[in-house]
């Protein structure tokens, strides 16, 4: 297959020390298709300057190894709830296919299930290789940001005799807690802080599958500076039951004294006391339309318009475009059949939603939120 290249300039805002406009910051992205093995098993995949890293959240491009971490930083005049740490690191987890993202998509054209995965992944290695990722000084204090970046599997990571800090979520302070691991779904990102303050050797992190019938895991290596000692065998155990999970996600909470993106705090703005304007129930199914597996909210299937709905709306033909609204409020009788077409909701400005997600399915279903500011409550 052809190669194709595509590259995306990419501006981040700073703080200027003066009154001008903020520095730029210019990346060039070289984004190819090229030849990978996280399993062994030769595939096309998606490189970014010669590596399989960006994320997606949509179509198949995220089983054709398009998955990465890029980093956002508070400015300078926004404080952070934690002191600075030694160093910052991101650690990418998820489950692999050695199936293309072809033969995923043909399975689900034909009405079955994609299956289950080949193998899990942390920062793209299944650990075989023993090679240390990550190093430590003994004393100091350090960030992992940690990503779900598979397609399917929730995922449990844990450090090796070592405590988690969790201090963010998804772009949220939390009140910080400790966990000596964590349950991470699918597109879920935390921040914990990490200290190194146990025996200078290697201690191995763990991320394996939850809530499946079969059991796979990947590991990698973090160093403490100096390190001959090679890690424990003996891995530390995953928890067992949705149990567990539920009442850890219920020991998750937004700190809304810390600072948000701008210099007031969070706090100040009174959440609990907004009268809900309109609630949305979500339900997600599963079905066949036209012998295509299928999946919708409310009993429709989202299929991109070929003209971008904000497009079509500048230019005044959203109405040949796409319905607004083509999903109620409610979901439907459980017996309604599945309908493919663009779902695009019509909201009021300023507006304060409710938005339920429900899941009636015997599988679990991760939603993407994105492009405003979402905390789970209930």
């Amino acid at each position: 297959m052809s190669s194709i290249a595509l590259f995306v300039l990419l501006s981040l805002l700073g703080l200027s020390s003066v009154g001008a406009e903020d520095p730029y910051l210019f990346f060039t992205w070289n984004v190819t298709y090229g030849s990978i093995s996280p399993l062994g098993v030769p595939q096309l995949g998606i490189l970014i300057n010669g590596h399989f890293f960006y994320f997606p959240s949509t179509g198949m491009h995220r089983a054709a190894g398009a998955f990465g971490g890029l980093r956002i930083n508070s400015r300078l005049l926004i404080p952070v709830p934690f002191a600075d740490p030694a160093d910052d690191y991101t650690v990418l987890i998820g489950d692999w296919y050695t199936k293309s993202h072809k033969d995923l998509a043909g399975l689900l054209d034909a009405g079955r299930n994609i299956g289950n995965p080949a193998g899990v992944l942390l920062n793209g290695l299944t650990g075989k290789d023993n090679a240390p990722l990550f190093t430590m000084e003994a004393g100091k204090t350090y960030r992992y940001r940690i990503c779900n970046v598979g397609l399917k599997v929730s995922l449990n990571f844990r450090i090796q005799s070592h405590l988690m800090k969790l201090v963010e979520m998804d772009g949220s302070h939390t009140v910080q807690n400790d966990y000596e691991s964590l349950d991470i779904h699918v597109g879920q990102c935390f921040s914990v802080l990490v200290a190194a303050n146990q025996e200078a050797k290697d201690y191995y992190m763990v991320a394996s599958t939850r809530f499946t019938k079969y059991s796979l895991s990947a590991t990698g290596i973090i160093r403490y500076a100096g390190s001959v000692v090679p890690p424990s065998p003996e891995l530390p155990k995953a928890p067992v039951g949705w149990a567990w999970s539920l009442n850890q996600w219920r020991s998750f909470r937004w700190n809304l004294t810390a600072s948000a993106a701008r210099p007031n705090p969070q706090g100040s703005f009174h959440y609990g006391g907004i009268n809900i304007t309109r609630t949305i129930r979500l339900a997600s199914s599963v079905g066949l339309v036209d012998g295509k597996r299928r999946f919708a909210l409310n009993g429709v299937s989202h299929v991109d318009s070929p003209t971008p709905p904000k497009l079509a709306e500048y230019y005044g033909i959203a109405d040949k475009v796409f319905k607004y609204d083509s999903i109620s409020d409610d979901p439907p009788a459980t017996e309604a059949p599945i309908t493919v077409a663009p779902n695009v909701l019509n909201a009021t400005f300023r507006d304060y939603i409710e938005i339920i997600l429900e899941n009636p399915e015997r599988s679990i279903q991760c939603y993407h939120l994105d492009g405003y500011s979402f905390f789970a409550v209930g």
